[in-house]
C-alpha cells in the first residue's frame, strides 16, 4: 500500500466519507521538510495498511481543501475518524513519532 494523492475534487469521498482512518498531508514539491517526512509516511501507510489510509494533498494544485482546513504552514498532518479530525501536527517528525501519533487515534 502506498499513499494516496488527493485532490480538491476527490477530498469528501477519499477523505471526510472514508471507513476507515485517514492521516492527510498537506504538502508541497519544494516543502523541504515535507520531502524529509514522505517516505516514512509511505513506510507507514504499508505498515498500516488496512487500517488507516495515508493521503497526500498537494497544496499548490489543491487549495481548497488547505483553505478549509485552515492550514497556514506545511506540512500539515491531520487524522480524519469517522469525517471529524481527531488531531493534527505541524511540522516535520520522526517517523517514530508519527507512528505514536497514529496509534494514538487507532
Amino acid at each position: 500500500m502506498t499513499t494516496y494523492a488527493v485532490t480538491d475534487d476527490t477530498f469528501e469521498q477519499e477523505v471526510l466519507k472514508s471507513d476507515i482512518p485517514v492521516v492527510v498531508d498537506f504538502w508541497a514539491e519544494w516543502c523541504g521538510p515535507c520531502k524529509m517526512i514522505g517516505p516514512a509516511l509511505e513506510e507507514l501507510a504499508t505498515q498500516y495498511e488496512g487500517k488507516i489510509k495515508v493521503a497526500k494533498v498537494n497544496v499548490d494544485e489543491n487549495p481548497s481543501s488547505p483553505a478549509m482546513m485552515g492550514v497556514r504552514g506545511i506540512p500539515t498532518l491531520f487524522m480524519f475518524k469517522d469525517g471529524q479530525v481527531v488531531s493534527h501536527k505541524v511540522g516535520a517528525a520522526p517517523k517514530a513519532a508519527l507512528d505514536s501519533w497514529i496509534n494514538e487515534v487507532i
